[in-house]
């Protein structure tokens, strides 16, 4: 059953309908435009935790994968887990505070995973050590030690326990959906990117990180003294970086260097 569920998930992230009939896999993805490989990759990761051959993934297509999922997590499913901690914690019969920093908790872990969506959606992808749960999945696992340790003992309506069951298991559900989505960014995009970048300077390589930090203020249209304010160093520190950074990418004009800041995902549009 959980793994019909995940199965779901899969399909719903890349875009794919359901009430497909009898066509293959090979013919559904072709009629949306999905990478049948990738779409594989994927399902054999999350559901046999088997090992991907990375040459066969393509990295656009696992990026919308990534970035359904990111929508799925910010705009539906945490509004909705907030809703239902609100009607588990929030009894009318209680005076304890505890139910109010309960959410306070929860609306830490929501902050954390919205940064970490916006950073990854500009390709600022984190990593980890493999095999250990992405530091942002902390704020949950601590929230349900909360609930459980010290959830107000005085509510004892049957109802009222019923929905904090049903939210308990929702918390632990969303925390496994995303610790799996971390690691498929892990183990199956960031090689697929290394692979895709082998013997090709990426823009990591090209400029340090106070050179891209640099870039991006030009970018936003900054002068060299606003952006040595900026970034706290002295203007003739930012002109020998832009020297750099012009000589590095042979791109000297600061249209030039906005449209490969925004080409590169420093900045948007």
């Amino acid at each position: 059953m959980a793994q019909e569920h995940d199965a779901i998930m899969i399909i719903s992230r890349f875009g794919l309908p359901m009430g497909v009939g009898e066509q293959t896999i090979e013919e559904v993805c072709a009629a949306h435009g999905v990478h049948s490989p990738t779409f594989l990759a994927v399902v054999n990761h999350k559901l046999q935790q088997a090992d991907v051959d990375i040459e066969t993934v393509n990295v656009e297509t696992l990026r919308t994968y990534l970035k359904n999922a990111h929508a799925y997590f910010v705009d539906f499913q945490l509004p909705r887990l907030r809703r239902a901690l609100i009607e588990a914690v929030y009894p009318s019969e209680t005076a304890s505070r505890i139910p109010i920093l309960i959410l306070q908790s929860f609306d830490q872990f929501v902050q954390e995973i919205r940064t970490h969506v916006e950073n990854e959606d500009r390709g600022k992808w984190a990593s980890h050590k493999q095999g250990d749960e992405p530091p942002v999945t902390g704020k949950l696992s601590e929230l349900k030690d909360l609930i459980i340790k010290y959830y107000p003992s005085d509510i004892t309506d049957v109802k009222q326990t019923y929905a904090l069951i049903a939210v308990m298991n929702d918390l632990y559900d969303t925390e496994q959906d995303f610790i799996t989505h971390c690691a498929i960014e892990e183990e199956i995009l960031m090689p697929a990117l290394a692979l895709k970048h082998d013997g090709q300077d990426s823009m990591d390589s090209v400029l340090s990180e106070r050179e891209q930090e640099v870039l991006v203020q030009v970018a936003k249209g900054l002068s060299n003294k606003e952006i040595a304010d900026a970034l706290c160093l002295s203007t003739h520190t930012v002109i020998t970086h832009r020297k750099n950074i012009a000589a590095k990418l042979n791109i000297h004009s600061t249209a030039g260097l906005t449209i490969y800041a925004i080409a590169n995902g420093l900045v948007e549009i």
